[in-house]
C-alpha cells in the first residue's frame, strides 16, 4: 500500500505499556478520535520479571488504566473483577492494593478488547509531511523473525516508549549485551529498543548470572545456584527480590547481601498530605523550577516513589527474627552507605569482585559474589526512530526530551508523551494513577475539547510561594488564562 493510500489516523501510539494501553482504552469510545497504537511484543506484558508470588501494586486499586479520567469505563479494574466473578472475593479481602500478577492479567483483558492495537510492529522510523506523521514499522512472527513492513500515518504522535532498565557504571562493563534488557514502565514499540533476557557476559565460565531485577524471576534458580547473591540497590524491586530469596539461600547455605549507597532501607512515604504531590497543583510547581533546581529537587524525592512499601520492610525483619531464632547465626548481611565503585571477575575462581565504598566514612571494602542483581532504577530515552525529524523535537541540555508541562515535545504540540517525563515532571511521571489525568490532556489536545474532564486542582496545600493578599486579583486573573490555555491544549 503506497504513503498516500494508507489512512490517516487522529493519533499513532508507539509502545503499549500501561500508560499507552490507558490511553488506548480511553480513545475508544470516543467517535471523534481514531487511534491505532503499535508495540514490537508479541502481546501485552507488565514487568515479568517482577512476578513474584504475592506481590501487590503499591497504588490503591482506583490507579487502574481509566477509572480517575472515566469512572464508568466498561475498562475499569472492578469490572474485570466482576467479569471474572472476583470482585466480592476481592471486597471482602479488604485491600485496596491488587495482586501484582492480578493488575498484570487485568491490562491483558483491556488488551484483548480493544481493535486498536498491533502487536510484532516495530517502529524504525517517522517522518513529517504536511503535517501528517509517517511511521515505518517492522512486522515480526510469532518467533521475532521479520516477515515485512506496514506504514501508519498520523496526525499525532504519541511515544508510550517508557523507560529502561540501568546497570551501574561499573557493571556495564561485565554485563554484554543482556542483563538491562527487558522492558520498563512503559513497553517500548521502538526499533532501539534492547531485547530482554538473562546475563551473557561472564567472562569466566563460573561466574553466576549478573542481572538488572527486570529479568530476576528466570534467572532465580542460577542466582541460588550461584553460593552467594549480591544485591545492588535499593527501593520496592530489591526489597522484594531480598524477601523472595532470604528464605531459600539460608536453608541452602546461600549468602545473601544486600548493599544500598542510601543511608538507610528507606520506606516510601505514604502520608496523605504527601499524596498530594502527585497532583497537577505540584506538577505546574516541580516544570516551573530552574533546571539545576528540578534536578536536585528530582533527586531528593526518592523516598515519594522509590521507597520500600512499610509493610514489606517490617516483614523482612520479622523474617530475619524467625530465621536466626535458637541463636543461629544468619549469612545474610545488609549494608547500607555504600557505593559500587568498581567490579570484575576473578579469573581463577570465576567470582564477582565488588569494590564498594562507605559514603559516610570515605573507607573501601570488597565483597565476592557468584552472582549480581541490579536493583538501580529505570531511565528514559530518546528513540532512535524519531532522528528523522530532527530539531522539530526538543531536547534538554543534557539530550533527553524536553517534555512541555502539557507533555509536548514539538512547538505545534503534536508529539505527545505518556511515561519517561520524569525528569520535568517529577514524581506524577511514573504514577499509575496519574495516567489518566495525562491521557485527557492528551485527548483534549487531539480533539479540541475535554472527553473527560481535567480536575486541574485537587490539593489542599500551597506548593511555592504564595501570593500576598495585595495581588489577590492579579493572581486570580493569571489562574484563570492558564485554566483556558489548558483548556486549549
Amino acid at each position: 500500500m503506497s504513503a498516500d493510500s494508507t489512512p490517516i489516523h487522529d493519533i499513532l501510539g508507539v509502545g503499549i505499556g500501561p500508560f499507552g494501553l490507558g490511553l488506548a482504552a480511553l480513545s475508544e469510545p470516543l467517535d471523534d478520535v481514531d487511534a491505532i497504537f503499535v508495540d514490537q511484543r508479541p502481546e501485552f506484558r507488565w514487568h515479568p520479571g517482577m512476578m513474584i508470588e504475592g506481590s501487590t501494586i503499591q497504588v490503591p486499586f482506583l490507579a487502574d488504566l481509566v477509572t480517575m479520567a472515566d469512572p464508568t469505563s466498561p475498562y475499569s479494574f472492578l469490572n474485570f473483577l466482576k467479569e471474572r466473578r472476583r470482585l466480592y472475593p476481592f471486597y471482602i479481602r479488604e485491600s485496596f492494593y491488587p495482586l501484582r500478577a492480578e493488575f498484570d492479567e487485568y491490562c491483558r483483558w483491556v488488551s484483548a478488547q480493544l481493535d486498536s492495537l498491533r502487536w510484532n510492529r516495530r517502529v524504525v522510523s517517522v517522518t513529517r509531511e504536511d503535517g501528517v506523521y509517517t511511521a515505518l514499522a517492522e512486522v515480526a512472527d510469532d518467533s521475532g523473525s521479520i516477515v515485512g513492513t506496514e506504514t501508519y500515518r498520523a496526525r499525532h504522535l504519541v511515544l508510550g516508549v517508557g523507560t529502561q532498565p540501568v546497570l551501574p557504571p561499573a557493571l556495564q562493563g561485565l554485563e554484554g549485551d543482556a542483563g538491562a534488557g527487558a522492558s520498563g514502565t512503559g513497553p517500548d514499540g521502538a526499533a532501539d529498543s534492547p531485547a530482554a533476557g538473562p546475563d551473557s557476559a561472564a567472562n569466566s565460565p563460573a561466574a553466576g548470572p549478573l542481572i538488572h531485577t527486570a529479568d530476576y524471576l528466570e534467572n532465580r534458580d542460577a542466582l541460588l545456584d550461584s553460593g552467594a547473591i549480591t544485591i545492588v540497590g535499593s527501593g520496592q524491586s530489591a526489597a522484594e527480590i531480598y524477601r523472595d530469596l532470604i528464605d531459600d539461600a539460608e536453608d541452602r547455605g546461600v549468602r545473601l547481601d544486600w548493599v544500598t549507597r542510601s543511608p538507610r532501607f528507606f520506606p516510601m512515604e505514604y502520608t496523605k498530605l504527601t499524596l498530594e504531590m502527585t497532583s497537577p497543583e505540584y506538577t505546574d510547581h516541580f516544570r516551573a523550577l530552574p533546571d539545576e533546581l528540578r534536578e536536585r529537587v528530582g533527586r531528593e524525592q526518592r523516598t515519594l516513589y522509590k521507597g520500600i512499601s512499610a509493610d514489606l520492610v517490617d516483614d523482612i525483619h520479622d523474617t530475619l527474627y524467625r530465621l536466626s531464632r535458637g541463636g543461629r547465626e544468619l549469612l545474610t548481611n545488609l549494608i547500607s552507605e555504600a557505593e559500587l565503585v568498581t567490579a570484575d571477575i576473578d579469573p581463577i575462581s570465576g567470582e564477582y569482585l565488588l569494590d564498594f565504598r562507605n559514603t559516610a566514612l570515605g573507607k573501601t571494602f570488597t565483597r565476592r559474589s557468584g552472582s549480581v542483581i541490579a536493583a538501580t532504577g529505570y531511565k528514559s530515552q530518546v528513540p532512535d526512530f524519531l532522528s528523522p525529524l530532527g530539531d522539530d523535537i526538543r531536547l534538554d541540555s543534557r539530550g533527553r526530551l524536553d517534555v512541555s508541562r502539557h507533555y509536548t515535545i514539538n512547538d505545534e504540540g503534536t508529539i505527545h508523551v505518556v511515561g519517561g517525563e520524569e525528569h520535568t515532571h517529577g514524581v506524577t511521571a511514573p504514577d499509575l494513577g496519574f495516567g489518566p489525568w495525562r491521557a485527557s490532556v492528551v485527548l483534549a489536545a487531539v480533539t479540541g475539547r475535554e472527553p473527560y474532564p481535567i480536575e486541574r486542582a485537587i490539593a489542599f496545600q500551597t506548593f511555592g510561594v504564595p501570593a500576598d493578599e495585595s495581588d489577590a486579583v492579579p493572581d486570580a486573573a493569571f489562574a484563570l488564562e492558564n485554566s483556558k490555555e489548558m483548556s486549549h491544549v
